[in-house]
């Protein structure tokens, strides 16, 4: 009977740590942003299109807001 419960214990434990370790990975920041920064990487040299529209876009609406900011009568 002991045993049963040992190996119920033992199993439970085992779940847990894993739990906790996958909990752990998910919050590791560092972890997340590294992992972040090798896809984007890896999506901007497999096809870097999309970037440079991406990028274009948002220069134009810099400056879009710039010119407004600048030349509004408010």
């Amino acid at each position: 009977m002991s045993d049963t419960v040992s190996n119920t214990v033992e199993s439970a434990r085992a779940k847990l740590e894993q739990t906790l370790d996958a909990i752990d990975e998910r919050l590791d920041v560092k972890k997340q942003a590294s992992e972040l920064t090798h896809r984007v990487k890896s999506s901007y040299e497999s096809n870097p299109v999309p970037w440079i529209i991406g990028a274009t876009a948002a220069a134009v609406a810099v400056v879009g807001l710039v010119a407004w900011a600048i030349f509004s009568d408010d």
